[in-house]
């Protein structure tokens, strides 16, 4: 199965992604990374859109655990669309792979009755 992540703009784009999640009752978190061009912008950027607590930290394991949680959220599906995401990858491929790889595995592992879904179209 491919993961939402891993989907390409072939296959989906930012506002389709939303439509459908919105369709199936899903909370739709629309991060525009147009301008984020490196790890830490982007990182406040995705906790800025799903409403992160105040004191979670900013790195890749608090951005894994607070995905994998989201207990401050109402139940249900929340789905992260990052647009514009390729002006991370173009900027720092490493911060974006990483983040990308965080996505992946926070959708596989969600808890608290709140599944996580991120898209990632390309383009």
């Amino acid at each position: 199965m491919v993961s939402e992540v891993e989907r390409t703009s072939a296959d989906i784009t930012a506002g389709q992604a939303a439509r459908e999640a919105e369709q199936r009752g899903a909370s739709v978190h629309v991060l525009d990374g147009a301008e984020l061009t490196n790890k830490r912008t982007t990182l406040d950027g995705i906790a800025a859109v799903l409403d992160f607590p105040e004191w979670t930290g900013r790195n890749l394991d608090a951005l894994y655990d607070c995905l994998t949680d989201l207990s401050w959220l109402p139940e249900g599906e929340h789905v992260l669309v990052w647009s514009g995401a390729q002006t991370l990858a173009e900027h720092d491929p490493k911060a974006f792979q990483r983040i990308k790889a965080v996505l992946q595995d926070a959708e596989r592992n969600s808890m608290c009755g709140r599944a996580f879904t991120a898209v990632v179209p390309a383009g």
